[in-house]
């Protein structure tokens, strides 16, 4: 019989703690082993709810036990490299949450290490593994809209985080942090991106100006294919989390996505009304866990991994061509970004 799979998590914040959740409980064939978080009362405290024997204040610690075989790594994306690599070095099965790093340079180092140890290394998209995403990527394979001609994507999240979140040099800020998510899709549905034009300020939360980021964005791209896109990126949905699709095809069009959690409707004399997506646990719980015990049961069979480095090397590179664009003031050609370039 198949012994568990013995997993590691790095990162117990708010992101974490929701994976060790499913590790600990959810993920058939694996034990969650050990949790690693620099606070170390926040690792303690993780590891005492979910029954979890070791906590570590350093990932380097929780590296060194030989019992943990794979990790998740749940921390912020400019930590990411150095985690990755340090878990390559170690030998251990890798799951990376996304972005998978600040720069195109870095992300180069952590595959090329990842390839050379010939070690497991998924990244985490978690719309791959959403009922609706997936039901748009399989009707549109079946020709039900013919040809894609334009991509919507909608982001929008009811609160801005932490400020300190919200610094480019922590999260890669809002396109990066948040818009690397619609970008995967984009290209799942309509293939590679040619061209990227984005806008943007910071409109809502003036305190980001602090930081240097912004809180609302429109970012327009062109596809190899010559098909068009636009995403809507935003941090102050009052209402709660709106995160919507649409596919345009020459026979037809998909819709993706939700705004009401609960299926009822009010009528009353002040009107029709629903409740609205509180946040994104509660939008994509069932596709994190379907994204996390994909990642195990790839690893335990020895199968590839669903998402790769070069998933997320491409999604991160529309990012980064989108803060030139608002940077600069220009459309950017993909081209443009180097493999190895940093923005």
């Amino acid at each position: 019989m198949q012994t568990s799979l013995k997993v590691g998590l790095i990162g117990a914040g708010r992101l974490g703690k929701m994976y060790g959740q499913y590790l600990a409980h959810q993920v058939p064939g694996v034990e969650l082993a050990a949790i690693a978080d620099c606070k170390t009362e926040v690792a303690k405290a993780v590891a005492g709810e979910l029954g979890v024997a070791k906590s570590y204040a350093r990932h380097e610690d929780l590296l060194d036990d030989r019992e943990v075989e794979a990790v998740a790594v749940v921390t912020s994306t400019s930590t990411h490299k150095q985690v990755v690599m340090d878990a390559a070095r170690s030998g251990k099965a890798i799951f990376c949450e996304k972005p998978i790093s600040l720069t195109l340079e870095d992300a180069a180092e952590m595959i090329e290490l990842v390839a050379a140890k010939g070690l497991f290394f998924q990244m985490a998209f978690q719309r791959r593994f959403d009922p609706g995403y997936l039901a748009a990527k399989k009707k549109l394979e079946e020709g039900a809209i013919g040809d894609p001609v334009i991509f919507i994507s909608i982001s929008r999240d009811p609160y801005a985080p932490p400020i300190e979140f919200c610094d480019p040099k922590v999260s890669g800020g809002l396109i990066a942090d948040m818009g690397v998510h619609d970008f995967d899709a984009a290209r799942m549905y309509m293939g590679e991106v040619a061209r990227v034009n984005a806008i943007g300020g910071t409109l809502a939360y003036p305190e980001m100006k602090s930081v240097g980021d912004i809180d609302n964005a429109i970012v327009d791209l062109v596809f190899q294919s010559g098909a068009l896109g636009a995403v809507q990126l935003s941090r102050n949905a009052v209402y709660g989390y709106d995160i919507r699709g649409e596919i345009w095809g020459t026979k037809g069009s998909i819709q993706i996505g939700y705004d009401r959690q609960t299926p009822i409707l009010m009528f009353t004399r002040d009107g029709i009304s629903h409740d609205a997506v509180p946040y994104f646990m509660e939008r994509f719980e069932h596709a994190y866990l379907a994204q996390i015990r994909n990642f195990a049961e790839h690893v335990r069979q020895g199968l590839p991994p669903s998402i790769t480095g070069a998933d997320a090397v491409a999604a991160l590179r529309i990012s980064l061509a989108a803060n030139r664009s608002l940077r600069e003031r220009r459309s950017v050609d993909m081209v443009e970004l180097a493999e190895r370039q940093t923005a």
